[in-house]
Formats: structure tokens, C-alpha cells, sequence
């Protein structure tokens, strides 16, 4: 048994049948009628494919080979590189060969990569490669690699494996968003509210008495020493976290484009918020509960690969919140879906909720349609007080 589960195998192609085959015909029908002449001519098919069949051992390379795949993480739309290197071990000149290697594809049909290789002189050594064009997300699975050699008219086939199967990971894309800042747009006021409850932040300054100022804020030892009161002045708690869940039960978003757009859409929240350095985590169900400096890369690789499915197993995302600002963000397909009824049994005060629907239009002020792309980015910039950015990124 040879590894990755494949055997060294010597067959006949479809010319080589069809030559075996007129051979077989045509010594029947010389016996039939006594033509001494196509006894000669299936003889001489005979020999044909015993003589590519014998060519095809003898002449098969002794080839190993590396693969390297790069980038390791795709996302979708980018173009992927397979690099093999392959070292001829014979002690003489290799006949030409091919490398044959099948890309599978998730939901789509199989292809198969076939590099021809130019005869390698002893103990030398070859590079070669092929491109992977990305569309959409997901897995792709590239190999077994084999070594297959042919005769010069096709007639057999030699292939040994030399390389088991890598997969190439393909991350959903992400959209260009603008995290929110305390105070600007709808987002920020909401946030600016959380934030109050928290109580005044450090000492910032000192500045005039405004109308409707508390009392208590008034500072008089600075007051006496000119014509104005003054009040103190703290720093606002800022945003520290953003905890992105998203929902993939079928049912709430209606149907696979939907879904799509909410994978994208978390994606993309998750990418801004690493980017603009808060604390950021994203959950989803099966346990997943993603944290930590890699916390982007972790979640493009789970959602490529994530599937419509019921929201089982969810870790409580009401827990192990951080101290401070926390802006909740569920990615779902509708706002009756009981991710997001989790979400608002959630009583921490300084804990902003979020929805982002795929399956409906927005209700109330602190929701976002993702119903097209353009909607959600517009909606979303909207919502933090900024200019609709670039649809990509």
C-alpha cells in the first residue's frame, strides 16, 4: 500500500482500449474469412500496446516532490498560487512526464491541475506551479499529486502518487466600515448614554459654568480666583469592546444570498473593530467564542468554512465582557430570531446593542439592514455619523 491511500497503477487509456480492441476485431474477422492480412494487422495492434504498456514501466520517473501554497489564507476574489518543486532521483535522463493533481472545490465540480514537465536530467532538480482563482468562500482541496507518464501515441498510462491533499482556505471578503466614536451619529450618542452611566472618567480640565451644568461639578476654589464659575471637566469612557455574534440558522435568513451577506457582514465588523484596537470577540454557535490578537484571522477561517445551521450550543455571550463600553453587534436574519431575544435579556447597562438583519428592513434606531451590500454599508455609516465608504476592501 503506498500512502495517501493511492496505489502506483499501469492502465490503458481510452486509445489503448480502442487499439486492443480493433486488434481483437480484426483477428476475428480474419478467422471468420480467412484474410491472412488482418491476422497481421491485430498483431500489430497487439504489439502496440504491449510495447507502450512495457515503454511506460521501464521509462517512469523517479520523482518526489514539495508543494507550497501561498497566501495560506485567501479571501475571496484573490488569486492563490500551488509552487511544486520536484527532484529527479535517477541515475538517467527522465522521459517526459506530467504532474496531475485534482482542486475540489466546495459545491462545485472537481478540476484537474496537469502540468507537463520537460525530461529532467539525473539527480536534478525543477520547479513548476499553478494558479487558484478565488470566487467565493470556502475550502479547496488540492491533491493527491501524482507523477504520470503516457507513450508518445497515448495508449497507456503510468501514475504514482507523490504529495497527499493541502487545503487552501478562502475567507469571506471584507466591506470598508467606520467604527463608531462617542457622540457622532446615532451610534456614538447611544454609546455617549452607556458611557454616563459609568460615572465621570479621569480629571480633564477645567472650563466655564454652561447652563445646565450640576452643581456638584463646580469647582470653587477656582471660581474664587476669577469673574465665572468653573466647573471640572473628565474624560468620557471610551468604546473598549465589540462583541460581534453572528446567527446562522437558515430559517431567520431566508435564503443562502442572505446568509452570504451576513457572513460578509460580521467579517467586516470584525476586521474594523481589530483595526480601530478595541477589544473584539466574535461568537457563533458550536461553542465558537473568538478573542485574542489572531481573533481576525481565527474568524475568517471559521466562517469560511461555517454552514447554515440551527444556533445550537451557543457560548453565552453576556459573559466575560471587559470592563467598560461594550457594543454588542448580532449579525442575524431577522430581529424575531431568538439569538437576538438573548441579546436583549442582557441587563448590563453599559452593554449597546446592535442587530444587523439580512431578512428585513430596519427597525428602530439601533438596527442595520444587510439586505444588499451597498444597503448595509450605507446604513452602517450612517448609523456612526460618517460618509459611505468603498463598497470593498
Amino acid at each position: 500500500m503506498t500512502p495517501f491511500g493511492l496505489r502506483r497503477r499501469l492502465t490503458l487509456t481510452r486509445q489503448g482500449v480502442v487499439a486492443l480492441f480493433a486488434g481483437v476485431a480484426a483477428v476475428a474477422v480474419g478467422r471468420v474469412f480467412g484474410i491472412v492480412e488482418l491476422y497481421v494487422i491485430g498483431a500489430a495492434f497487439f504489439a502496440a500496446v504491449l510495447r507502450a504498456k512495457l515503454l511506460v514501466w521501464l521509462r517512469h520517473p523517479r520523482v518526489t516532490a514539495t508543494r507550497w501554497i501561498h497566501p495560506s489564507l485567501l479571501v475571496a476574489g484573490d488569486t492563490g498560487r500551488v509552487d511544486i518543486a520536484l527532484h529527479h532521483d535517477g541515475r538517467l535522463r527522465s522521459a517526459p512526464f506530467a504532474i496531475e493533481e485534482t482542486v475540489r472545490r466546495t459545491m462545485t465540480q472537481d478540476h484537474v491541475a496537469r502540468l507537463p514537465v520537460a525530461p529532467m536530467a539525473a539527480t536534478s532538480s525543477s520547479t513548476s506551479g499553478y494558479r487558484v482563482p478565488t470566487t467565493t468562500r470556502g475550502v479547496i482541496t488540492v491533491g493527491p499529486m501524482q507523477v504520470v507518464t503516457s507513450d508518445l501515441l497515448g495508449v497507456a498510462r503510468r501514475s504514482a502518487p507523490v504529495i497527499g491533499t493541502h487545503e487552501i482556505v478562502v475567507a469571506p471578503r471584507t466591506l470598508g466600515l467606520d467604527m463608531p466614536e462617542l457622540g457622532r451619529g446615532p451610534l456614538g450618542t447611544a454609546l455617549l448614554e452607556s458611557s454616563r452611566r459609568l460615572g465621570p472618567g479621569d480629571f480633564h480640565g477645567l472650563r466655564e459654568y454652561a447652563t445646565g451644568d450640576e452643581p456638584r461639578t463646580i469647582h470653587w476654589r477656582a471660581s474664587a480666583r476669577t469673574d465665572t464659575l468653573m466647573v471640572k471637566q473628565h474624560a468620557v469612557e471610551g468604546l473598549h469592546q465589540c462583541t460581534v455574534v453572528f446567527d446562522p440558522t437558515p430559517a431567520t435568513h431566508g435564503s443562502i444570498a442572505n446568509f452570504e451577506r451576513g457572513i460578509t457582514a460580521a467579517a467586516s465588523i470584525v476586521h474594523q473593530s481589530m483595526l480601530a484596537g478595541l477589544n473584539t470577540r466574535f461568537v457563533t454557535s458550536g461553542g465558537i467564542d473568538l478573542r485574542g490578537p489572531d481573533v481576525v484571522a481565527n474568524t475568517l477561517r471559521v466562517l469560511a468554512r461555517i454552514e447554515p445551521a440551527p444556533a445550537t450550543a451557543f457560548t453565552p455571550f453576556d459573559t466575560d465582557m471587559v470592563d467598560g463600553l461594550v457594543l454588542l453587534v448580532v449579525v442575524t436574519g431577522e430581529r424575531r430570531s431568538s439569538v437576538w431575544h438573548d441579546a436583549q435579556t442582557i441587563s448590563n447597562p453599559t452593554i449597546t446593542r446592535l442587530a444587523v438583519t439580512t431578512n428585513e428592513a430596519p427597525s428602530g434606531m439601533l438596527s442595520v439592514a444587510a439586505r444588499s451590500d451597498e444597503e448595509f454599508v450605507a446604513a452602517w455609516q450612517s448609523l456612526v455619523g460618517r460618509r459611505v465608504a468603498a463598497v470593498a476592501s
